[in-house]
């Protein structure tokens, strides 16, 4: 995989925003990826330093369509990611 791949998006969320004051950063990633493939994509794709890498699997839900016939949401990994000190990500 390369690193297009492995990084989905960066996740612009309230947990997500709060967490970039200690210099962490949330991903949606690939969810086949571990985290020695997360440091590598993320130090090549931002050209930062990475000091750890926390992954979480998260199980797609079950919705109901308009029928009586169940769907299931996707699969998907988040990572928390912490940068060096006085690093950044521009998430914009």
């Amino acid at each position: 995989m390369n690193d297009g791949q492995i990084i989905k998006k960066v996740l612009i969320t309230e947990k997500g925003t709060n967490l970039q004051e200690h210099n962490k950063y949330m991903l949606e990633v690939h969810p086949n990826a571990n985290k020695i493939e997360i440091r590598k994509a993320i130090e090549n794709h931002f050209d930062v330093t990475v000091t750890s890498v926390n992954t979480m699997n998260y199980k797609g839900k079950r919705k109901r369509m308009r029928t009586a016939k169940y769907g299931k949401r996707p699969d998907w990994k988040r990572a928390v990611v912490t940068l060096k000190e006085g690093e950044t990500i521009d998430v914009t």
